[in-house]
């Protein structure tokens, strides 16, 4: 089996990687995959000079390389935290209006045949952040 093929098995864990402003003309990213055999799928990002910097990335590779790797991060100075915290839906400002199904591009959002109430999946989830602009209730949230 080859080495992708391997990756490919492996479930992939997202992250959100927050930059402090002095380390945003690093090659982080790079080492990740050079140094630790990880794949990186960038997600968002949003870097700015001056600025705190955000990553969202997708990453699979060997558990061990994963977590040398998670380690690298935090010795550097990068504030790591898994996707699935940031994203969050209030259900009870939720009308399940359903505005948002339509715009998911990976189907995070669906409804429910039996109750009609709009389900999200954090999972699925990659943060492009096209239902938070449309829920008229401002139900859904991405907190950074």
């Amino acid at each position: 089996m080859m080495k992708s093929e391997m990756l490919k098995k492996e479930k992939a864990k997202r992250l959100v990687l927050k930059f402090p402003k002095q380390l945003l003309d690093r090659p982080i990213v790079y080492h990740l995959v050079k140094d630790y055999d990880l794949v990186v799928n960038i997600l968002k990002a949003h870097v700015a000079p001056d600025e705190e910097g955000i990553l969202v990335i997708e990453i699979s590779g060997d558990e061990q390389n994963y977590l040398r790797g998670i380690e690298f991060l935090k010795k550097t100075g990068i504030i790591t935290q898994p996707l699935g915290k940031d994203i969050t839906l209030d259900k009870k400002k939720c009308s399940s209006c359903s505005v948002c199904v339509p715009l998911c591009p990976v189907n995070a959002l669906e409804v429910d045949k039996k109750t009609f109430e709009v389900i999200f999946n954090k999972e699925k989830c990659i943060a492009c952040e096209l239902c938070i602009q449309a829920c008229p209730t401002k139900a859904i949230k991405l907190e950074f």
